[in-house]
Order: C-alpha cells, then sequence, then structure tokens
C-alpha cells in the first residue's frame, strides 16, 4: 500500500485549523472573562473617583480636554481681577491707617501748640493786685493745658486770679450746656417748668430739673427752650450778662455774642447747646455769681493796689427773677457735682456747678462754671479749655483740685448734703447727654424716671429754703394766669425723697447796696407773682 502524501497533508492540514480554532475560542473566552472582572472591579472604584473629581473640579476639567484659548484668556483675567481686589483692599486699609495717623498726629501738634501758646500767654499776665496762693493753686491746677481759669469771690466780685487773661477776658467761647443754666432760669420764671411733675424726653422717660441738670440733658431743655421762645430766651441772657461786657477793671474786655434770630427746631437746639452765643470766663463767673449771692449781677474788680482795702461790690444790677426760682436750680447744680457729669469737682464742702462739652469750629470745648460752699458761698471758679484738654470734663477736675486745696482758708463748717445720690434714677449707668456730643447730634441715651418728687420752698428771716434732692417739673405752655400754688403744696406722704434744709443767711449789708444802673430792686418779701420778662426791661 502506497503512502498518499496529497490526503495526509490534506488531513494534516485540518487538524491544524481545527487546533488552531479551538485555541482561539479559548483565548478570546478568557480574554472575555478577564475583561468582565477588569470592568466589574472598576464598577467598585467609580464613586472613589466621582468624589476626588468633585473636590477638584478644575483638575477634572483639565483633565478631560484642553483649555481653549478663550477659556484660558478669561481663567487670566479673573484671576487678575482677583489680585487687583485683594491688593486694593490692602492699599485702602494702608491709607486709612495713615490718614489716622496723620490726623492723630496734625491734633498732638494743634494741641502741642495751643499749650506752648497758653504757657505764653500766662507769662504776659498782669498779676498786680492778684491772691498769690490762690493764683499759685490755680496754676498748678491747671498744668501744662490748654485753658483759663477764673476765681472771684461772688458776694463782692473781687477777683482773686485769673489765670491766662487773653482767653478769659478778651476770647469768646461758645458756652455748650453752660446754657442751660440760662434756660432753667428762664424756664421756671416764665412758667413753663412747674414744679411737682416730670417731663417727657420719650415715649417711655420722665425726667425732672434737678437730673436734667445733673446729668445735663439735652432733651429737656430743647424742649423749655422751645416753649420759652427765642426772643424771653435772649432777654433773659442779657440779664443775666451775657453779651455785654462785665465792667471789670482790665483793657480790652470783649462783650461776647448773642444769637441773631431764628426759629423752630433751631431754639430748642439753641437752648441746650449755645449756638452761635459767644461767653468769657468773666461772664460766666459774673452769672453763676448772681445765682450764688440772691441775684445780684456784679462787676468783677481786681485790686490793683496790694495796700488798698477789701474792694467793695459794684452791682451792675438786681435781677428782677423771683428769688426761689434760683433756689429751685441749686438742686441740680449740686447733684451734677455729686453724682452727675461734673463728679470730678467732688469736694468736702458742698459745690454747685454745671458742666458743658461740645465742639466749636472742629475743635472740642470744655467748660465748668461753680460756686463753692452752698451755704454762704465764698468761691466761684470757672474753667475753660480747648481741644484734648476739654474731654473727660478736665475744667471740672480743676475746678474740684482748687476747692480742695483752698478748704483750710474759704471753707465753712456748714457741710450740707444736698443731692447726695441718683434720687430717682432707675438706671445708674444712664449716661450723660451732652458728653461726646457733635454740634448737630444728641446722645441717644436717655434717663429713666418713674416718679417724680415735689420741691418745696418758704422763705423768712434768716432765710430757709427746703429743697428735695430731685425736684421734678413739667413741661407746657408759658401761662398768663398766676401760678398754681404749688410752692405751698407739702411733700407725699409716702415719698421716699429725703429732704434737706439749707440755710441761706442774709449779709446786713446786702440790703444797703445801690445798684449803679437803674434797675428796680426786690423787696426783702418774697414776690407772690414772678416777674415776667416783659415787665424786666421796664
Amino acid at each position: 500500500m502506497s503512502f498518499n502524501h496529497t490526503a495526509f497533508n490534506s488531513a494534516y492540514k485540518t487538524f491544524i485549523f481545527i487546533a488552531l480554532f479551538t485555541g482561539a475560542s479559548g483565548l478570546t473566552v478568557n480574554a472575555g472573562s478577564r475583561a468582565k472582572k477588569i470592568q466589574r472591579s472598576s464598577h467598585t472604584e467609580q464613586p472613589a473617583a466621582k468624589i476626588t473629581n468633585r473636590s477638584d473640579s478644575s483638575a477634572r476639567k483639565t483633565s478631560s480636554h484642553r483649555l481653549t484659548p478663550p477659556e484660558a484668556r478669561r481663567l487670566s483675567r479673573a484671576a487678575m481681577q482677583r489680585e487687583r481686589a485683594v491688593e486694593m483692599r490692602r492699599l485702602q486699609r494702608q491709607r486709612e491707617a495713615a490718614a489716622r495717623l496723620a490726623a492723630i498726629a496734625r491734633q498732638r501738634a494743634l494741641d502741642e501748640g495751643m499749650r506752648n501758646q497758653v504757657r505764653s500767654l500766662i507769662d504776659r499776665d498782669n498779676t498786680s493786685g492778684e491772691d498769690p496762693e490762690v493764683r499759685r493753686v490755680a496754676v498748678n491746677a491747671l498744668g501744662n493745658h490748654a485753658g483759663t481759669v477764673v476765681v472771684m469771690d461772688p458776694g463782692t466780685g473781687r477777683v482773686y486770679t485769673i489765670v491766662n487773661q487773653e482767653w478769659a477776658l478778651r476770647q469768646g467761647f461758645k458756652p455748650c450746656s453752660t446754657i442751660k443754666l440760662v434756660t432753667g432760669l428762664a424756664g421756671l420764671n416764665e412758667n413753663v417748668i412747674n414744679p411737682g411733675d416730670s417731663a417727657n424726653i420719650s415715649n417711655t422717660n420722665r425726667i425732672g430739673l434737678t437730673d436734667a441738670l445733673a446729668y445735663s440733658n439735652n432733651t429737656y431743655f430743647q424742649q423749655v427752650g422751645g416753649r420759652v421762645g427765642y426772643d424771653r430766651m435772649i432777654t433773659y441772657a442779657r440779664l443775666l450778662g451775657l453779651g455785654e461786657k462785665t465792667g471789670i477793671n482790665a483793657p480790652n474786655e470783649t462783650a461776647g455774642q448773642l444769637p441773631a434770630s431764628r426759629s423752630g427746631y433751631a431754639v430748642n437746639h439753641m437752648s441746650s447747646h449755645g449756638d452761635d452765643f459767644k461767653v468769657t470766663a468773666v461772664q460766666l463767673a459774673t452769672l453763676v455769681s448772681a445765682m450764688a449771692n440772691g441775684g445780684r449781677l456784679l462787676s468783677p474788680r481786681v485790686p490793683r493796689n496790694s495796700d488798698s482795702p477789701r474792694s467793695q461790690a459794684k452791682v451792675r444790677r438786681v435781677l428782677n427773677l423771683d428769688l426761689r426760682t434760683l433756689g429751685y436750680m441749686v438742686p441740680g447744680m449740686v447733684g451734677a457735682v455729686n453724682y452727675g457729669s461734673g463728679r470730678r469737682a467732688q469736694n468736702s464742702q458742698a459745690v454747685a456747678g454745671k458742666t458743658g462739652t461740645c465742639i466749636e469750629n472742629g475743635t472740642w470745648i470744655g467748660l465748668f462754671t461753680s460756686y463753692a460752699p452752698v451755704v454762704n458761698p465764698k468761691l466761684a471758679v470757672v474753667v475753660i479749655a480747648r481741644g484734648a484738654d476739654a474731654h473727660s470734663h478736665f475744667p471740672a477736675a480743676v475746678a474740684g483740685r482748687i476747692y480742695r486745696e483752698l478748704n483750710g482758708r474759704f471753707g465753712t463748717p456748714t457741710n450740707l448734703q444736698i443731692a447726695n445720690g441718683r434720687s430717682l434714677m432707675t438706671d445708674p449707668r444712664a449716661a450723660l447727654n451732652e458728653e461726646d456730643d457733635d454740634e448737630g447730634e444728641d446722645s441717644a441715651k436717655e434717663l429713666k424716671v418713674t416718679a417724680a418728687s415735689r420741691t418745696r420752698g418758704t422763705t423768712s428771716s434768716p432765710h430757709i429754703l427746703e429743697t428735695s434732692m430731685s425736684s421734678a417739673i413739667s413741661i407746657s405752655e408759658p401761662a398768663r394766669s398766676p401760678r398754681p400754688n404749688w410752692r405751698d403744696s407739702k411733700t407725699p406722704a409716702g415719698s421716699t425723697v429725703k429732704r434737706v434744709l439749707m440755710t441761706i443767711p442774709i449779709k446786713p449789708s446786702e440790703t444797703k447796696i445801690v445798684p449803679s444802673v437803674s434797675t428796680r430792686t426786690i423787696a426783702p418779701q418774697v414776690q407772690t407773682r414772678p416777674r415776667r420778662v416783659s415787665d424786666l426791661q421796664r
């Protein structure tokens, strides 16, 4: 049998083909299985990948596709704008900080310039006839500060010393809240203020005259001034010596300034802040002295010859006011020193005073006008300061130091505790309304008073004035009928207000002084009806 090569070759090829086909199919199946396993594993890892991509969107976008030129330009511009904004804010903060530092430096330079000026002015003061001890105490109390001090006898008008006579005699200042003394007297004498009730200063708060003076409440005195009116306010200001020279025996005294005619809220603000008034320290000294001595407006005198006898009082005029209105101002002025805006003037003797703080022509002005002791006053002290030295009631601190150092010489054994506490104040943290006020802004903080007390005054020989620590008032339209009989009203039986007797002795010489101008002299006995403004200038 011969071997068939052709058949063998054909069978071999067939076998090889089948083997190759079978192997390829197995490889295909294995590859498919492995692909499915990889796919399943990839599905289990997908959430982590998504979380990673979500946390870095910019990286995903960059990896998913290439940025086009417009997109790259937009991203570049946004990044540049963010960097520019950050840089602008940084530069703005630097400019603001530099501006603050520059303003502080300018203010310090101005303050130092004023202090240097005051030192040179004090060196040029004419001290002839002044009391050396009082001057030494006043100069030391003022120290290296920009201000002026006047110390005089409120009963005779004798000037003990004037520190910085240029400012005290020849430069007028805005009176700020010291004008409230004029407003209070005008309101009492015009029946706008009626002791016995309190006044609404907001929807929920009421306040009386004593606390309004003690805390220098602007809203209260704006209401009073608005109801008194411009004309009568100016009349009382003139009566108390503002807008005219005091007649002191010193050269080049200025008369100050009274505001021009105004109406509406301008009258209210003028009555609490002293807008457009110009007063001198000597004028304030004579004004507060008239309140201390029973209504005699004196001309201050400096005894130029040290060997001359004690200066005699030279009366410019007798204030044609109800004397009891002066007494109703006392508790508030004492309260200002004991617990109000003038606490830095506290002294072992009872001090009656009024503070003032405001801005004039971009510069702070601080004032304090006062007298002491309340019984038989021996000293009237007025301090005015400018610039940084006007803050924090520095003038009251100067006056307090003067009173304390001169207590041994001018003190009195009688020490009455009038307005010794916060009386009916329900908020012991009540802010001072005048402090830090701008010329056009009033403090929003107000006092809360929940009850009212009555004030009772009687006069006899010797005069006895019985006052409560928080005499209250109501604001009403000026009445044209005689005052109600509140002067004879008794203190309510349930009142917890402590009443204090304040003896005011009458000096025998006071009834013999003849005014230097033609004015009507107040009779020794009490008037049954107060004079009004229309009667003052007759």
